[in-house]
């Protein structure tokens, strides 16, 4: 297995049109891992891991791709070549390919596929329930039953050539720990790699990710001279946010500065690396007492960019007290007040949580309403009523559908105070005590 020669296509000289069309290929989304792994721990559902053996092979190709005859292959005839008639590693198309066989031996065998996210899909219901969520060729089996779980295991053995790789342990670079309390999400290898590369594995760590007091701007500071190595690391604590909400605000603050980083840049990444030697395996945890019932927090740093005078958008959503999918970003456009700025992040939390009470329907789980917590009354008071005003008839139409789903009782906004507001880690820095409290309330754990 370790050792293998594999023929590959120089998908590089394919044109487009002629050679491929469409080279997307859907994966599933890391917030339906997270929503799988938190209704499992919650149910006492088995989870189990399968890989597909050379999964790109299986894909059937639509259209006619012709390649040269492999060095090697001795012919009478030199002017040959080969028609592929399935697709190989390399073609553009690989991916597209094989999701499309997949899914469509699924279709044809009883599965459902969920319009929420193309990756996932079920058969059965109640006791028999069985949930398949796919990323390429890793797949997750998972259910109440483990005798069902185990016969959609047997049928997938022989529709394709699978590595069975037993209980859910280590996905995507995820490290899953399941017990009696529950389950446990984390990124600790990756962690320690991040640190050993950089040369951090051995520094002072740091109680913080960034200092409350920094603001940050494009202009102060040298320009690195070789930016690429910001870049890369940028792109790998991107990845780690995956399972660390805790560092989501200033990874996405230290994105913005990707064109053009500059030394202060640089000394935050710094920062940010200590922070992470001091808790290389913390992550999220995944309780099995837990109630699941939507709640989400709202939050807006107004005007916080010193460059563009945009603000921040923050927001989270739990299921019961776990913490399914975060949000942290520069706001599209320049608000013209802390109550506009609030009410666009209300806006962006709704459509988070339409998508994920139509999602966890696949899960059995049913939402009928949800609470949102906003800690500013002017924008609860601007969502719940439909009159325009004179200071908000400016703001676009499509933030207004928010106004529906309070009407009809699917949200319910309520007011929190700012020291409750546990969004506000996604909006701004913070000092260590407030980042302290609201990092345990993420329902973050350590569990090394």
């Amino acid at each position: 297995d370790r050792y293998k020669a594999r023929l590959v296509a120089k998908g590089y000289t394919q044109q487009a049109g002629i050679d491929f069309s469409d080279t997307f290929s859907p994966v599933a989304k890391l917030t339906t891992v997270r929503v799988l792994l938190c209704v499992a721990a919650a149910r006492n559902w088995c989870l189990l891991q399968l890989d597909v053996n050379n999964a790109f092979l299986n894909g059937d190709l639509f259209e006619e791709v012709y390649m040269e005859l492999p060095k090697g292959y001795k012919s009478a005839n030199p002017s040959l070549v080969c028609k592929l008639n399935k697709s190989l590693y390399g073609l553009k198309q690989a991916s597209r390919q094989w999701f499309c066989k997949f899914s469509t031996t699924l279709l044809s065998h009883g599965f459902h596929q969920s319009k929420h996210d193309y990756s996932l899909f079920t058969i059965g219901s109640g006791n028999s329930l069985v949930i398949l969520l796919v990323y390429v060729d890793d797949i997750i089996l998972s259910g109440p039953n483990l005798a069902s779980v185990q016969a959609v295991q047997t049928k997938l053995q022989s529709l394709f050539q699978l590595k069975i790789l037993g209980p859910l342990k280590y996905f995507l670079g995820l490290e899953i720990a399941k017990s009696s309390r529950g389950i446990s999400l984390s990124q600790r290898k990756y962690a320690l790699s991040l640190l050993e590369d950089t040369g951090f594995l051995a520094c002072k760590p740091s109680n913080i990710p960034m200092d409350p007091n920094l603001k940050l701007n494009l202009h102060d500071g040298d320009l690195l001279p070789d930016p690429s190595m910001y870049k890369r690391l940028i792109g790998r604590l991107l990845y780690l946010t995956i399972s660390r909400p805790d560092i989501t605000f200033v990874v996405n603050r230290l994105s913005q500065y990707m064109k053009a980083p500059r030394v202060p840049h640089l000394h935050v990444v710094h920062h940010l690396l200590q922070y992470i030697k001091s808790a290389p395996g913390q992550g999220l945890f995944f309780p099995a007492q837990n109630s699941l019932n939507l709640t989400a927090f709202a939050d807006a740093d107004w005007a916080s960019c010193v460059d563009t005078r945009r603000s921040t958008s923050g927001f989270c959503v739990f299921l019961g007290n776990n913490l399914l999918s975060w949000h942290s970003k520069k706001q599209p456009t320049v608000s013209k007040s802390s109550t506009e700025a609030e009410y666009r992040v209300l806006s962006s939390v709704t459509s988070e949580i339409v998508w994920l009470s139509k999602l966890l329907l696949h899960f059995e789980v049913d939402v009928p309403s949800v609470m949102l917590f906003c800690d500013n009354k002017s924008a609860i008071s601007l969502a719940s009523n439909p009159a325009h005003h004179e200071r908000s008839k400016h703001i676009d139409i499509d933030h207004h559908f928010i106004r529906e789903y309070v009407q009809s009782k699917v949200v319910k906004l309520v007011h929190v105070k700012s020291q409750h507001q546990v969004a506000d880690v996604f909006t701004k820095a913070l000092p260590s005590p407030i980042f302290g409290k609201f990092i345990a309330k993420l329902g973050m754990i350590n569990i090394y």
